[in-house]
């Protein structure tokens, strides 16, 4: 609470403390024939204290000087405390090399007070006294200046761990935003690209087999459910009462085979091969294997003709998974200006969250291939 009222103090107000206490020392103790040069020389040593914030050096200079004169007329004053003042203003606003000067300054003022008004024979006790006062207050000041230093520092390592952290906030928030762009594009992208296949097979069939018709729509009802369920499932970890995300688990591998069965009921066969235990591979990992087999699925949906198959082969070790889907159709080529998407692309930063580097492109005997192989050892959970 002091240092609380202290500081709501203006600095100017405190500093005029000390030479008006000086001032009325001088008048109520100083006779009447002595006080016009009492009064004049602590003046001059008290009233340049009023500036010591502001022209540290240059204020020790002035009170120096008085002190000097003062030294010269061979008057004693309480204000020779103004030099000790000065010194220590001085220390704490100047540097090192400052600091020496006024320092040894101060000290010759000592030794030349001590040849003038000591005891015979006291020389040394009272330059001693001296001395340890300029000491002292060199220290002081010194003690000051540093400690305010380091203030500085800490407040400038605040701010820049502050500055750091908000980069940190922002980049986990962009990274969060590809996390659920990536996401959205491949849940909308599949399940559309899914409904509209079997949207055009039932139009197709509805004349000539109802059946197929019916089963179509029934297929293309439960893609849409599955589509709502899967975009619940990936929004809901933005919002505390969204219970889907609780409800339904994240794909993996073992639904790859639905998604399969899926592909196929939209026009496109799919044979599906896993080798090896997955019940170790992360969940996080799962969910990349499954959005690139949906990915590299949908992709051939799209742009291959009626009569393309598919083959999923998921490889799992205790170390790495790999992945590859081939198709037999061949892919229309495009315009050199045509836009990527972001399917492929969306691929390879699944795949290099775990290390990986995914490859897509024509195979050697015709169709198209994508592979990559993630390794369990990299994390890669955030990302993913």
């Amino acid at each position: 609470m002091t240092v609380r009222h202290r500081d709501r103090v203006p600095p100017l107000v405190w500093d005029a403390a000390v030479p008006t206490l000086l001032l009325l020392n001088v008048v109520t103790t100083h006779p009447a024939r002595e006080l016009p040069v009492a009064a004049a020389l602590t003046s001059a040593l008290a009233l340049p204290l009023l500036w010591r914030r502001r022209a540290p050096l240059a204020v020790f200079g002035a009170v120096a000087a008085a002190a000097f004169v003062q030294w010269l007329v061979d008057v004693q004053l309480p204000a020779d405390i103004a030099l000790l003042m000065a010194l220590y203003t001085a220390a704490a606003h100047t540097g090192r090399r400052g600091t020496l000067l006024a320092a040894a300054v101060v000290e010759g003022g000592a030794v030349l007070a001590c040849l003038r008004w000591a005891p015979d024979g006291a020389f040394l006790t009272p330059f001693v006294a001296l001395s340890a006062m300029v000491v002292v207050a060199a220290v002081l000041g010194v003690n000051v200046r540093t400690t305010r230093a380091y203030l500085a520092a800490v407040q400038e390592r605040a701010a820049r761990l502050a500055l750091h952290q908000q980069q940190q906030a922002r980049l986990a928030v962009a990274e969060e935003r590809a996390r659920i762009t990536r996401e959205m594009h491949d849940i909308v992208t599949h399940n559309l690209s899914v409904m509209v296949a079997l949207t055009d097979a039932a139009v197709y069939a509805q004349r000539r087999s109802p059946d197929r018709a019916t089963a179509a729509m029934l297929q293309i009802s439960e893609t849409g459910r599955q589509a709502l369920t899967d975009m619940r499932r990936s929004l809901g970890v933005l919002r505390a009462d969204e219970p889907d995300a609780e409800r339904h688990p994240l794909p993996g591998i073992a639904q790859l085979e639905a998604l399969a069965d899926q592909m196929g009921a939209a026009g496109l066969p799919t044979r599906l091969e896993v080798r090896g235990g997955h019940t170790h591979v992360p969940a996080t990992a799962q969910l990349t294997v499954y959005r690139l087999v949906q990915e590299a699925l949908t992709n051939t949906l799209k742009h291959t003709p009626a009569g393309t198959r598919a083959t999923v082969l998921v490889e799992c070790s205790a170390q790495a998974v790999g992945v590859d889907v081939t198709d037999s159709g061949p892919r229309p080529a495009l315009p050199a200006a045509a836009p990527s998407g972001h399917g492929i692309p969306g691929m390879r930063e699944r795949a290099a969250a775990y290390g990986g580097t995914l490859r897509a492109g024509p195979l050697p005997g015709g169709g198209w291939g994508v592979r990559t192989r993630l390794l369990l050892s990299n994390g890669g959970a955030a990302s993913a």
